[in-house]
């Protein structure tokens, strides 16, 4: 009898024990579960708020969608938004094409610093045998065109401009016209005659005429943009403050690039001596391969801006730049020598020559 104690003993040890580890078990189960809950919590709410900052950016005006905010306050989106139209400007003042837009994507071409002189028309160079070499070429049709615009002048001494397109249905400027997707750039200095524009305009053309003497930046007349630009040969230089230039001015390409206007069907040129240095600009950085016709006034009776030489140097490189246009398959299929200006070739009257003609050219390659 007196060893069952020891027995009852260790028996209800063992049960205590028993019931200790049941209660552990539970325990640690009842941990285990809660953790899992507080985890899966904390996870959606993250992914709630993450959700919603991203619908937050969707419809805020100042993020971009990549989440990042243009700035903090209301203002500073304003600020962002005038950055990337361009310019700050008033309600009243349209927007022109696709200021900022991506530059032009066509492969890297190697960069020409000078064009190909042709060789001289002479053994011995001659001031009349690279003249009349010229003024012949310059009078030599080199294709046909049996349909050009109208209101073209009947006689030499006709006070009508003389500003041709070929409208020929082998071309596509016609086609292009009767889409009301023809695009034509004209530039001048001065000049107030736009009957050329208006009828271009009103034919079916959205015609862009580079003013710099406007005070706004743009001004639009139905299907005819005024912008306050002047086309030149080279950038301005980034050293100077832009309220320091005398006008804005900026190359064709960089326009064209800015605009987001990759191919113009018709560029017209009264230039006014610059037309020599600025067709250069455009046979160097390859952009006359976007140009459908060219039609430029040229002037003669001076070598032009920034032009230098003597004058059997300076009409050789008024012929190579011709020549140019040539080789990259333009051809010239209207000229006109206006009588009504004084005849003089280089500041001398000689060869019969006129000091000023007006050229059109097609691009045959443009489709």
């Amino acid at each position: 009898m007196r060893l069952a104690a020891p027995c009852c003993c260790a028996a209800k040890e063992r049960r205590l024990g028993k019931g200790s580890a049941f209660r552990l078990c539970l325990l640690s189960a009842t941990l285990l579960l809660c953790l899992q809950l507080l985890l899966r919590y904390s996870r959606g709410s993250a992914n709630a708020k993450l959700l919603g900052a991203d619908a937050v950016a969707e419809h805020s005006p100042g993020t971009s969608r990549n989440g990042k905010a243009n700035g903090a306050t209301a203002p500073r989106r304003r600020q962002v938004t005038y950055v990337r139209n361009g310019l700050r400007r008033s309600a009243a003042e349209p927007t022109c094409c696709l200021q900022g837009a991506p530059p032009h994507n066509s492969r890297r071409k190697t960069i020409r610093w000078h064009i190909d002189l042709q060789p001289w028309a002479s053994p011995i160079p001659s001031l009349s045998k690279e003249a009349l070499r010229l003024l012949k070429y310059i009078s030599t049709i080199q294709m046909s065109c049996d349909h050009m615009n109208k209101n073209l002048p009947e006689t030499p001494d006709s006070l009508k401009r003389p500003w041709a397109v070929c409208l020929d249905d082998r071309l596509n400027l016609v086609h292009r016209m009767k889409s009301k997707q023809c695009r034509l750039y004209s530039l001048g200095l001065g000049d107030d005659d736009n009957q050329f524009e208006l009828s271009m305009a009103n034919s079916g053309c959205e015609v862009h005429r580079f003013d710099p003497s406007i005070k706004p930046a743009h001004i639009q007349e139905g299907h005819l943009w005024y912008h306050r630009l002047s086309i030149d040969w080279r950038d301005p230089n980034p050293a100077i403050a832009a309220h320091k230039l005398h006008a804005s001015t900026k190359k064709l390409g960089t326009i064209l690039n800015d605009f987001g206007h990759h191919e113009i069907d018709i560029l017209k040129a009264d230039m006014e001596s610059a037309e020599w240095k600025i067709l250069e600009n455009l046979i160097l950085e390859d952009v006359v391969p976007r140009i459908g016709q060219l039609v430029f006034e040229i002037h003669v009776h001076w070598p032009g801006f920034e032009v230098s030489g003597n004058d059997s140097t300076v009409v050789r490189y008024w012929y190579s730049l011709l020549k140019e246009l040539e080789l990259k398959d333009f051809r010239l299929f209207y000229t006109y020598k206006d009588l009504s200006k004084p005849q003089i070739f280089l500041k001398r009257e000689a060869f019969n020559a006129s000091s000023c003609y007006t050229l059109s050219w097609v691009n045959t390659r443009w489709k």
